[in-house]
């Protein structure tokens, strides 16, 4: 019954964001134990806090580390229905973090927290001031597990090449890439 149900959820969620969650179904038919778990991960990735452009930032900051691909386009397209501002995603998604007012400053910190910078620390404060302590916990909860899903579908050989990300109006918005 459980089983059944961890698919029924997953085929609602792939519907709404017409994103395919194959190896959510490989993982529940592998371990119910395993599916409940993964089923538990958006407790932590899609808690947005007080403010939603934060958490729009951070999540795709934590997912753009991870994949460029069909994961991205689905943490933009969550960020849009949750509110967030479609050129402030283009911004960070092209590089410019720094032109995307608060979605960039989520972006920054996740990159910050990701990569070890010590910029993390003034990038919290700033989100604290700005928005308060639990605008940080969701940017620290979304930077530390929404790349957990491209890596996991790596891990799991469901891995996608990088696309160019569709954003409301902006088609074909390329990633940037690393120097």
């Amino acid at each position: 019954m459980i089983r059944w149900l961890l698919h029924k959820m997953t085929r609602q969620f792939e519907a709404r964001y017409q994103y395919n969650g194959d190896y959510m179904h490989e993982v529940y038919d592998i371990s119910t134990s395993a599916g409940i778990r993964l089923s538990l991960l958006p407790l932590l990735s899609q808690y947005r806090g007080p403010n939603v452009d934060i958490w729009a930032g951070a999540a795709l900051a934590s997912t753009l580390d991870g994949d460029c691909g069909p994961c991205a386009q689905l943490i933009v397209d969550m960020a849009l229905e949750a509110g967030a501002n479609a050129e402030h995603l283009a911004h960070c998604v092209q590089g410019d973090p720094a032109s995307a007012e608060t979605v960039g400053l989520g972006f920054r910190f996740a990159q910050a927290a990701i990569n070890d910078h010590i910029e993390a620390n003034d990038l919290r404060e700033e989100i604290i001031a700005g928005y308060g302590k639990e605008a940080s916990v969701s940017a620290a909860f979304t930077a530390a597990t929404s790349r957990a899903y491209p890596v996991l579908k790596r891990a799991l050989g469901k891995g996608s090449a990088c696309t160019a990300l569709n954003i409301g109006n902006l088609q074909n918005v390329r990633v940037a890439t690393a120097a």
